[in-house]
């Protein structure tokens, strides 16, 4: 019932008292559990996984993967005793799944890449299929400990890889074709560069000696002639230093006799100045003497005389800022009454212009109920006559007396032109006369009262040839 496990295996307990599987290297079995060993040692997977790229071009990957549970992680081991430990790692069951993972996830990520790019580059590619299938195995709690991919192998029927190593091969033979002719080429042009060189040296060499020799004789004549100058510029230095010395000795010559007479001069001045100093002191205190004197005399009765005199000036200070202050209290309590008064005005004013905004707002709200009003009136009188305007507006010109206002200006204007009117007709009213000659007779009858109204109104007179009007008494 006390089981134990070897080193690269572990128990799996299941049944009374385990909530789902107990993983363990030594436990006692209870009857009503069931256990059972796995083995957590890797097993190595050959597989040769076929794949294209993204030109469409197939390809073989061999690959070897060094797979076998995660120990290091607890979930990862709970994971593969539920899910690979019922079968046999060797089993065919968990090779497909293992293969199956790695060929999907290799076929995916070739795809996406070319020919070249996988060829090139290998390790990366390699690194890429390793996360992508170590991605997938996590969930089996599997883990990847070690692969090799191989060397790309061409599919049959597609020699990709062997046409690019027989070009590869052509292009090195090239290659080493053209080195070799570089290599003759540049041995026969050394050759003739060194002969050259060599012709070109020895030239250089014999005309530099030369040039090295003039260079020696003419730095001999310079150093020569450098010689001579420096001795000549000695000799006229040295002359030149005597001189400036001989001047240098008669300027303080004429300098020590300059102060000698000044000397003199200054001391029969200073005797002078001493003189006349001890005279001024003796003046001075000749004067204070003086001022002392006056000072006792005069001193007490300017003392008394500063003092009333400072009695009565603080007298008029005191009277002025009393006086001051009285008006400075009057102008206060005169301002106080203007602001007073000046906010009783504003109070007054403030309230007429409310009552006047009110006064405003009232027949602003009157005006507003009014057009109310007649808003409901029009749309009653619209109402009753069925909706017709123009009975409408006339109700409202005739009940406003609007015709009658009309007629009364016009009677107005009439009047004040003053108009003579005539009435007349041109034959007995109901006459029934015939005859063809009853239109001219009422033309002829209508003449007279027409050109007596148009010389009545106008005061113009027909023409002669057309007829004359006669005197009214005749």
């Amino acid at each position: 019932m006390y089981k134990v496990a070897s080193p690269s295996e572990y128990l799996v307990i299941t049944g009374i008292g385990v909530t789902d599987i107990k993983l363990a290297k030594k436990s006692w079995v209870l009857p009503g559990q069931s256990c059972s060993v796995f083995d957590v040692s890797p097993v190595n997977y050959t597989f040769e996984v076929q794949a294209m790229s993204a030109e469409k071009l197939p390809f073989v990957l061999p690959a070897v993967f060094t797979i076998g549970p995660r120990v290091d992680d607890e979930q990862s081991l709970f994971r593969y005793a539920k899910l690979i430990s019922p079968h046999d790692k060797l089993s065919h069951h968990v090779k497909e799944l293992v293969q199956g993972i790695i060929e999907g996830e290799t076929r995916v990520l070739a795809a996406s890449m070319t020919m070249e790019e996988i060829f090139r580059g290998t390790k990366d590619f390699k690194q890429e299929v390793f996360e992508k299938v170590q991605l997938e195995l996590n969930q089996f709690g599997l883990l990847i400990y070690n692969a090799n991919v191989k060397q790309l192998v061409d599919v049959p029927g597609h020699e990709y890889f062997s046409y690019l190593g027989q070009k590869t091969q052509m292009e090195a033979a090239n290659q080493a074709k053209i080195d070799v002719a570089e290599a003759k080429m540049k041995g026969e042009i050394g050759s003739k560069e060194r002969e050259g060189q060599t012709l070109q040296n020895a030239a250089k060499i014999d005309a530099e000696t030369k040039i090295v020799s003039t260079q020696r004789q003419g730095e001999g004549r310079k150093q020569e002639i450098k010689v001579k100058t420096e001795i000549k510029i000695y000799e006229n230095q040295r002359e030149a230093e005597v001189a400036e010395a001989n001047t240098e000795l008669a300027k303080k010559k004429a300098g020590w006799a300059r102060e000698a007479q000044v000397a003199e001069v200054e001391a029969a001045k200073a005797v002078s100045l001493r003189d006349a100093e001890l005279q001024r002191e003796v003046e001075r205190m000749n004067a204070l003497t003086i001022t002392e004197k006056l000072k006792a005399e005069y001193l007490s009765k300017a003392s008394v005389e500063y003092e009333t005199k400072v009695q009565e000036a603080n007298w008029e200070l005191y009277k002025k800022q009393k006086e001051a202050e009285a008006i400075l209290y009057q102008k206060e309590k005169e301002a106080e009454a203007q602001k007073t008064i000046a906010n009783a005005a504003f109070y007054a004013r403030q309230q007429a212009v409310d009552a006047e905004l009110y006064s405003k707002q009232k027949e602003a709200e009157g005006l507003i109920a009014l057009a109310h009003a007649q808003g409901t009136y029009l749309r009653t009188l619209l109402d009753a006559l069925g909706g017709n305007y123009a009975a409408v507006r006339d109700f409202l010109l005739v009940n406003g007396g609007a015709f009658q206002e009309i007629a009364k200006i016009n009677a107005e204007a009439v009047r004040g032109l003053q108009p003579k009117i005539s009435i007349w007709n041109n034959g007995a009213e109901g006459s029934n006369s015939d005859g063809g000659m009853k239109e001219v007779a009422g033309v002829y009858k209508m003449l007279p009262p027409l050109f007596k109204t148009v010389h009545e109104q106008t005061g113009m007179l027909p023409p002669p040839w057309l007829g004359s009007l006669t005197d009214s008494s005749n």
